[in-house]
């Protein structure tokens, strides 16, 4: 076949095409896995490392931020010097990182080796989509992505489990040795079967200003939001940070007018659908993202769940993904993608706000299993129609860029979302800490010991009451962060309504940005 727009030509029998599908599953895979593994492990890490939330909520957003900041430069590399060389090399730094995590000493050691895996997986991310979009004529593209999101989410699921085991049995550490022989894999059927693809005659050019920007624009945002509980908003540092994040993220903007080849350009967003399924993958991973960290902690820290049952948690929204993505993709050519992304958001939203309902002593079937699955089936209809809608949207030579962009929105949406709603988190948890405490008439003693650790939030080490007290200040701040994450998933379903067209994701249109 033929990719269009100027793309470089890449002729692939069906086998080759079920080798670029299978790396393209197995790379994506590396990052879902890792993100869900350390959800999972996030508990052990905290105890065994004596760290604090805030410190575990950097191990989850120093991988975060440096994936969501370079994925648009990654993105224009593999555009520029070849998706699958850039492909290779972020799955071989994913892996080499993830040996690093693995030995890690201290706390500060794993958030530092979690950033160079968040940087070896912004190479690797955008680079496994546009291949599949390369080789894949666009009326392949709605079931072959489909095939990729049920599959990938197939192999989501055993790292949970398979993490949550060897937290249970071992040490937080061997949670990150998963992602050294998938690692390997990755790369041996890259190498040995997926073709080259790039933009002919393209300039080797990086948008190192914009990537620099994007950093600081992330890192001050992100600085703010998770040190404010601890600093408070009156902090210098935290007020510094605030200041450095928006200047950076205005001077980004300006800079990308002007830049020669922009990391993200700012003419894509012109295209309407393009514009609308970004908007709508913000709001909908924001949900995802942010609700899903504090989840595994509650099951954990206040429902008494070993890393292993938390782990297995999920299995139903994985299972569901699974058995309907397929399906869901197939409808884009028969329905457009309009349909499918109104309904299954708000399938999702009734899902977190089943998630709201359950106490401190609520059992798994009837309290969270309702909201999980429900959770699944609305992001099952949603995932393959946004992507097909993401990736049709653009010319092939953009197929790369479109890519980073998607994928950086999504990675944005679940760093601020996790920033944020600790913030959150933290206003509700203060409070209700303090007054329960006083009505359960805790000795002084006592309400001093539990107070000075109140930043491990769940995890306090709380003697006779105060331990009841602690779970419930928990589960209020929990439900504040369920009914946010359903009003954001509400609100990505109305943007779907309102900014696609009837034909979305049916159709690869001429590129109208500039």
């Amino acid at each position: 076949m033929t990719a269009e727009s100027g793309a470089a030509e890449v002729a692939c029998s069906p086998a080759q095409k079920r080798w670029v599908l299978a790396a393209a599953i197995l790379g994506s895979s590396l990052a879902f896995v890792d993100g869900t593994v350390v959800n999972v492990a996030l508990p052990a890490i905290q105890r065994e490392l004596s760290a604090s939330v805030y410190q575990a909520q950097w191990v989850v957003e120093s991988y975060a931020l440096l994936l969501a900041a370079l994925l648009l430069a990654a993105g224009a590399l593999g555009d520029r010097f070849g998706r699958r060389q850039v492909f290779l090399l972020g799955t071989a730094v994913f892996g080499v990182a993830s040996v690093g995590c693995m030995l890690a000493p201290g706390v500060r050691w794993l958030i530092a080796a979690r950033a160079v895996q968040g940087a070896g997986a912004a190479l690797l991310v955008p680079g496994s989509l546009a291949l599949v979009h390369l080789v894949f004529a666009p009326q392949e593209r709605g079931k072959a992505f489909g095939t990729w999101a049920g599959a990938s989410a197939v192999a989501s699921a055993g790292g949970p489990l398979l993490g949550g085991f060897l937290v249970d049995r071992f040490s937080w550490a061997w949670a990150f040795a998963l992602n050294i022989p998938l690692s390997v894999l990755v790369l041996a059927i890259a190498w040995k079967h997926v073709p080259e693809g790039r933009r002919a005659g393209a300039a080797a050019r990086l948008d190192f200003p914009g990537a620099l920007l994007a950093t600081l624009a992330l890192g001050g945002i992100v600085f703010a939001f998770i040190e404010a509980p601890t600093r408070q908003w009156r902090s210098a540092a935290v007020l510094a940070a605030l200041a450095i994040g928006i200047a950076s993220l205005v001077a980004f903007l300006l800079v990308e007018r002007r830049q020669p080849a922009p990391m993200l350009p700012l003419g894509l967003l012109r295209n309407r659908n393009f514009a609308g399924a970004n908007l709508l993958t913000l709001l909908l991973y924001a949900a995802l993202g942010g609700g899903l960290f504090f989840l595994p902690l509650n099951l954990i820290q206040v429902q008494g769940l070993s890393a292993t049952a938390a782990g297995a948690a999920l299995l139903p929204f994985i299972a569901i993904m699974f058995a309907l993505s397929r399906w869901a993709g197939a409808l884009v050519e028969r329905h457009g993608a309009r349909g499918p992304l109104v309904v299954g958001p708000a399938i999702a939203a009734v899902g977190f706000a089943l998630l709201v309902l359950p106490g401190t002593h609520s059992g798994y079937l009837r309290g969270f299993f309702p909201g999980i699955a429900v959770l699944g089936l609305g992001m099952a209809i949603a995932v393959a129609p946004l992507t097909t809608t993401v990736m049709n949207a653009v010319d092939g030579d953009k197929a790369g860029v479109a890519s980073a962009i998607n994928n950086a929105v999504s990675r944005v949406a679940a760093l601020l979302a996790i920033a944020v709603f600790g913030w959150l988190m933290a206003s509700v948890f203060g409070p209700r800490l303090h007054e329960g405490l006083a009505a359960a008439h805790v000795p002084a003693d006592v309400v001093d010991k539990i107070w000075s650790q109140r930043d491990k939030l769940a995890a306090i080490a709380a003697p006779g009451a105060g331990a009841q007290v602690v779970k419930d200040a928990f589960v209020a701040g929990y439900r504040w962060i369920m009914a946010a994450s359903a009003g954001l998933a509400l609100a990505s379903a109305v943007v779907a309504g309102l900014m696609l067209d009837s034909a979305a994701g049916r159709r690869a249109p001429a590129a109208r940005e500039s």
